[in-house]
């Protein structure tokens, strides 16, 4: 395509470049190859318009589509040396490097590490690199459920529960799991999740996690996953936790460490930018839990994100897990 170029597709060739998504797209791929979801989350850009910037620039000869696994995947299209390509590729290369050392470049940096830690996660690519096993049926969803084997029929409250995904899961070994979230869509959403899944021991009830709709120590579990940095008072969801749980419960949360990526108070709606661990354990305990633990739930090299994971119990007798309808 490059050696086809003249002097007069140049100027069409910029006007193409001007536009700022486009920028950002080419520069997402020249770090990873990735398919039109992947960059949707990315870019926060409708997944139409992704495959429209998509379309110009494969037209003109920068981007390049691959299958694998019946998806589509793009990346930078290899240069083939002549001057023009060159010339292009040096000022693209100096406008990524300025970018790179921005807020917005470190912003869509943080969003392309998050979407490879899921492809990861999800095992996607267990036969698509060098030195990669496969290993067919291995996933971390199969290794949870098996997990929920050991664990004794609870009641459960999922405080924050969000799209319900874990309250599924854990309801697939609770005896009893109480969902709450603060957005009656997201939970109309969780809901029909649910039932397509033939669920019937889960109750969902709208409520803030500062204000738990539950009555005193009606629980033997209470789970904030990834809900405390979206709390307006985190101190108090805690003493919430502490609350509705039975003497003896415990409670575990999963949650982000202390990070400086802002750009998540306006597109997730994050409250805090995580928190630190010496300040996570003092908040737990001054809601009055014991036995307080926390240790590195997941990090990925380079991703600014670091889940951290902790636990604490009620002090109190623990009670026989049985049925109660809170």
């Amino acid at each position: 395509m490059w050696s086809d170029l003249g002097v007069d597709l140049t100027p069409a060739l910029y006007r193409l470049l001007g536009d700022q998504a486009r920028l950002r797209l080419l520069r997402v791929l020249a770090r990873e190859r990735l398919n039109v979801t992947e960059l949707t989350a990315v870019l926060g850009v409708a997944q139409s318009g992704v495959s429209r910037h998509l379309g110009l620039l494969k037209e003109a000869g920068l981007v390049a589509e691959e299958r694998a696994g019946g998806f589509a995947y793009y990346r930078v299209a290899p240069r083939d040396g002549s001057a023009a390509a060159d010339a292009l590729w040096n000022l693209l290369d100096a406008h990524f490097a300025i970018v790179s050392a921005g807020p917005a470049g470190r912003e869509d940096d943080a969003r392309l590490h998050e979407v490879m830690r899921l492809r990861q996660e999800n095992f996607e690519d267990h036969g698509g690199g060098e030195g990669r096993q496969l290993v067919p049926g291995r996933s971390w969803a199969a290794w949870a459920r098996a997990l929920g084997l050991l664990m004794p029929p609870l009641t459960v409250a999922d405080l924050g529960c969000g799209e319900g995904y874990l309250t599924i899961e854990v309801a697939r070994w609770a005896r009893r799991v109480i969902a709450v979230d603060r957005s009656a869509a997201v939970l109309k959403s969780a809901r029909a999740l649910a039932a397509r899944h033939g669920l019937r021991n889960i109750t969902w009830r709208r409520g803030e996690i500062e204000a738990v709709p539950l009555p005193d120590g009606r629980v033997d579990l209470v789970l904030l996953s990834q809900a405390l940095h979206h709390a307006s008072d985190p101190a108090l969801a805690l003493a919430e936790a502490a609350r509705v749980l039975a003497p003896g419960g415990k409670v575990l949360v999963l949650d982000l460490r202390r990070h400086d990526q802002h750009w998540v108070r306006d597109r997730l709606d994050d409250r805090w930018l995580g928190f630190e661990d010496r300040a996570l354990g003092t908040a737990m305990r001054k809601a009055g839990f014991a036995e307080v633990r926390q240790q590195v739930g997941a990090r990925r090299k380079g991703d600014p994100f670091t889940v951290i994971v902790a636990s604490g119990t009620k002090p109190g007798a623990a009670r026989a897990a049985k049925s109660q309808r809170p």
